[in-house]
């Protein structure tokens, strides 16, 4: 297999205080820095909501070079993504790729992650979408998380695969027409992410953040992703895998299950996650720092 990245959808949550991080902290406590002790990947959120810049790039890259091998990935700025009334311009791509830019730089970008919400159906107006971007951000390793089932068509994977953009597949809450537990390359970059399984909280319009994410998979679901976490490695040159049910560190206590499950390897986990998930200690052989 590839290497795998194991890591989880941002780091900055007031509910992982006293789970994930450690209650009370020492002065000048980093919670990137403490993440990245214990993971080999984090997809950044922040990306999405803002454009990034390069300041904040620079100094996610100082606060995690203590640790060998770790990659972020990011989530590409809405604008792109989700407000597609009228085309993105070259300036708007521009200034994304500059705010990155140490990032780039300093060899710490997985990925770049096109998050696409549910009504980015497979259409020719949003493949031409999908072609402008594999184009504005060629030089970045891309990857399209697309929620519907039409996407799986093998014309529309090759459609991918000619634009050099990864699949990332999901598991997340089952609909009719949503993508199933899938193990697909479309490019070097494998990817994986998990959304929970909180099926009345994801398709409550009113349901806030917290409720959408907050479910912790047991491991029977979670063996079950193995065997296609696999294929996809086989595949890739570098293989992604985030977890995203972060509420109450549920993502970090899956995410880590998910490591000793296919690495067959003794977990590193933070002291207080083994206190909050109990069931880590069989993954850790307990001790918190493994």
């Amino acid at each position: 297999m590839s290497e795998i990245h194991f890591g989880t959808a941002g780091w900055s949550y007031p509910d992982w205080k006293g789970i994930v991080y450690p209650a009370p902290r020492e002065r000048g406590f980093d919670e990137l820095g403490y993440l990245a002790s214990y993971f080999g990947a984090v997809e950044i959120n922040s990306t999405f909501y803002r454009p990034p810049e390069a300041k904040h790039a620079a100094s996610w890259v100082r606060r995690t070079a203590g640790a060998e091998g770790f990659l972020f990935t990011l989530k590409l700025h809405r604008r792109f993504t989700h407000e597609r009334k009228e085309r993105w311009s070259e300036g708007e791509a521009e200034t994304f790729r500059r705010g990155i830019e140490p990032i780039v730089s300093s060899g710490r970008l997985g990925a770049v992650l096109l998050q696409f919400p549910w009504s980015f159906a497979n259409t020719e107006a949003n493949r031409r979408w999908l072609a402008d971007l594999a184009g504005a951000f060629s030089s970045l390793p891309l990857v399209a998380e697309l929620r519907q089932a039409g996407w799986l068509k093998e014309a529309s994977l090759k459609f991918l695969a000619s634009l050099d953009i990864g699949f990332c597949n999901i598991d997340q809450p089952a609909s009719s027409k949503s993508t199933g537990p899938t193990a697909l390359i479309t490019s070097k970059t494998g990817y994986v992410r998990f959304h929970g399984r909180n099926r009345k909280a994801w398709f409550d319009r009113n349901a806030g953040r917290d409720e959408r994410y907050d479910y912790l998979y047991d491991e029977e679901e979670l063996r079950e992703w193995a065997p296609r976490i696999r294929r996809v490695a086989d595949r890739a040159e570098k293989t992604f895998v985030i977890g995203n049910n972060h509420f109450k560190g549920q993502a970090p206590a899956n995410i880590l299950q998910l490591k000793k499950i296919l690495t067959g390897e003794r977990v590193k986990a933070p002291p207080s996650l083994l206190e909050a998930f109990p069931m880590l200690e069989a993954w850790t052989g307990g001790g918190g720092e493994g």
